[in-house]
């Protein structure tokens, strides 16, 4: 899953640019695997599941953004009332760190959707 491999073989990649970070071709992906034949294409659709993998991965971010502000001695001790001493530094850190990873992070929510619903066959 994390290689973006085919979720049939694991050794086929499932997208035609193997940068993530050349944006007119983050979501261009083989209609099927080269080696084993899986088709990536399963139905109209069918990505949209993948949303719900991106989200859960951005609140992860999220969350480590916080925790590593938190760790790193940038933000102060964090109340009950749930108000940051420095919310600026959180919002910049978090939506900088979202910005830079969100080609990444939205191949791997591709490749752990359809992982979810193809099985291994063995290489």
């Amino acid at each position: 899953m994390l290689g973006n491999r085919c979720p049939g073989c694991r050794e086929a990649r499932l997208f035609k640019v193997r940068n993530p970070y050349r944006l007119r071709s983050v979501n261009d992906m083989h209609a099927s695997c080269p080696r084993c034949g899986v088709s990536f294409l399963r139905e109209p659709g069918f990505y949209f599941g993948a949303a719900y993998v991106n989200y859960a991965m951005t609140v992860a971010l999220w969350v480590a953004v916080l925790v590593a502000l938190y760790v790193f001695g940038a933000l102060g001790w964090i109340t009950f009332t749930g108000l940051f001493d420095q919310p600026e530094t959180v919002l910049f850190s978090g939506i900088a760190t979202l910005l830079l990873l969100l080609p990444p992070v939205q191949r791997l929510s591709r490749s752990i959707w359809i992982h979810f619903f193809v099985r291994y066959r063995g290489g």
